[in-house]
C-alpha cells in the first residue's frame, strides 16, 4: 500500500509538472510551429493557437514515451529522482520558461528541464551520464546548422528555381512523406514499444520485411504527391499554403511528442512508486500542453513570426521541413530538444535566401545568450537550490 506521504509528494511534484506543461505549451511547443504559417498569413494567430493545442495533445500520446524515459532515468546514473529534488527542478524550470513567455524571448524549454534536471541529480550524488550528454551535445550543437542550412538550401531552390517550382515543391511533399511513413508511434505497436507506419504495414505483406516497408513507403510517399501535384497545376499558391499549414500541424504534432517528456520525465521513477503508468503521466503532461498554447501561445507566435525574419509561404516551407525532420529525430532518440532552437535556426536559414529576409542580428544575440543562459542558471540553481534543502533538512 502506498504511504500518504509518498501520496503527497507526488501530488505536489505533478503540480509542478502541469505548471510546467503549461509553460511550455505556452512558450516552444504552442507557439513554434505555426510561427513560420502565421508569419505568411496562411492562419490567424488565434487559429493557430487552436490548432496547435490539439495537435501536441495528440503527439504526447502518440509520441511521448521516448523522451519521457530519457528525462526521468538517462540524465543521471546511479540515483533516483526524489519527489522533492522532481518538485524543485520541475519548479525552477517552469519559472524560467514562464519568465521567457511574458518577456517575450523564446527560452529553451530543453536547455532549461535538462540543466535542472541534471542540477538536481548531481546534489542527490548521483554521476554524470557522460555517453546521454554526448549524444544531447551533439543534437543541440548539430541543430542550428543542419536545419538553418538545409532551410537556406530549400529557400534558395524555391526561389531561384533551378528547377520548375512545380517539381521543387512535388518533390518536397514526397520528402516528407517519406519521413511520415517511418516515424513511429506507440498506438501501432504492442506494450510498451513504437512502430512506424511503414514497419505497421510490412507485417501484412508477403516477403522480407524490408520490402514491405519500401512498398509501404512508397505508398505514403504517393499519397503526398498525388494531391499536391494536382493542386500546384491549377492553384499553386493555395496549394503552398496548403502545404504550409500542413507542415505546421505536423510540426505541433512532433512538439507535443518531443516536449511533453520535459514536463512528466522526472515524474517517471516517482510515478512507478505510486502505481502511475507512463501513459497517465502523458495524459496529463498533454492536457497541460494544451491549456498553455490556448491562454499562452498566441503572444509568443507572434513574436516568432514577426520579430525574427518576414516569410512568405516559400521561406516558411523550408523553415518547417528541416524543423520536423529533426523533431521526429530527437523523438526517435529519445534526445531532448528545443523547438525555440530548431524552428527559430531554420526560420533565420530561410530568411538568410533572400536579401529581403528581414533576419534581426540583435534578436539572434538576444536568442543565443538566452539558450546558453537558460540551461546554466537552471543547473547552477537546481544544484544549490537541492543543496541547501538538504543541509537545512539535515
Amino acid at each position: 500500500m502506498v504511504e500518504i506521504a509518498t501520496l503527497a509528494t507526488f501530488v505536489v511534484a505533478a503540480g509542478a509538472s502541469l505548471f510546467m506543461a503549461w509553460s511550455i505549451g505556452a512558450g516552444s511547443s504552442g507557439s513554434t510551429p505555426f510561427a513560420p504559417a502565421v508569419g505568411a498569413n496562411a492562419i490567424s494567430v488565434m487559429r493557430a493557437g487552436f490548432l496547435v493545442g490539439l495537435l501536441g495533445l495528440a503527439g504526447a500520446l502518440l509520441q511521448g514515451q521516448n523522451v519521457s524515459q530519457a528525462m526521468g532515468r538517462e540524465l543521471i546514473a546511479n540515483v533516483s529522482l526524489t519527489p522533492g529534488a522532481a518538485t524543485l527542478a520541475l519548479s525552477i524550470a517552469a519559472v524560467l520558461v514562464a519568465t521567457g513567455v511574458f518577456a517575450g524571448y523564446p527560452i529553451a524549454t530543453a536547455f532549461t528541464s535538462t540543466g535542472a534536471v541534471i542540477g538536481v541529480g548531481l546534489a542527490l550524488g548521483g554521476d554524470p551520464a557522460w555517453a546521454k550528454y554526448g549524444e544531447i551535445a551533439t543534437m543541440w550543437t548539430l541543430t542550428p546548422f543542419v536545419g538553418g542550412f538545409v532551410a537556406y538550401l530549400i529557400a534558395r531552390a524555391l526561389r531561384d528555381e533551378p528547377l520548375p517550382e512545380r517539381v521543387i515543391v512535388i518533390g518536397l511533399a514526397g520528402l516528407v512523406g517519406v519521413v511520415v511513413a517511418n516515424i513511429e508511434f506507440a498506438i501501432l505497436a504492442s506494450g510498451d514499444g513504437s512502430a512506424s507506419i511503414a514497419a505497421a504495414g510490412a507485417a501484412f505483406l508477403p516477403g522480407p520485411a524490408l520490402a514491405g516497408s519500401a512498398a509501404v513507403t512508397a505508398l505514403v510517399v504517393l499519397g503526398w504527391i498525388g494531391p499536391t501535384a494536382v493542386g500546384m497545376r491549377g492553384a499553386p499558391l493555395r496549394t503552398e499554403r496548403r502545404f504550409l499549414l500542413v507542415m505546421g500541424g505536423l510540426v505541433a504534432f512532433s512538439a507535443g511528442g518531443s516536449q511533453v517528456g520535459l514536463a512528466v520525465g522526472p515524474l517517471v521513477p516517482l510515478g512507478e512508486n505510486v502505481g502511475v503508468p507512463l501513459a497517465a503521466l502523458l495524459v496529463g503532461g498533454g492536457v497541460g500542453l494544451l491549456v498553455g498554447s490556448w491562454t499562452g501561445a498566441p503572444r509568443m507566435i507572434k513574436a516568432i513570426s514577426q520579430d525574427y525574419s518576414s516569410l512568405g509561404p516559400r521561406r516558411s516551407i523550408a523553415a518547417l521541413i528541416p524543423s520536423f525532420a529533426l523533431a521526429q529525430a530527437a523523438v526517435l532518440f529519445g534526445i531532448p530538444v528545443s523547438f525555440n532552437e530548431i524552428v527559430v535556426s531554420s526560420i533565420i536559414g530561410s530568411g538568410y535566401a533572400a536579401s529581403s529576409g528581414g533576419v534581426s542580428g540583435r534578436k539572434m544575440g538576444y536568442t543565443v545568450l538566452a539558450w546558453i543562459g537558460s540551461f546554466v542558471v537552471a543547473f547552477v540553481a537546481s544544484f544549490v537550490g537541492f543543496t541547501a534543502v538538504q543541509a537545512l533538512l539535515g
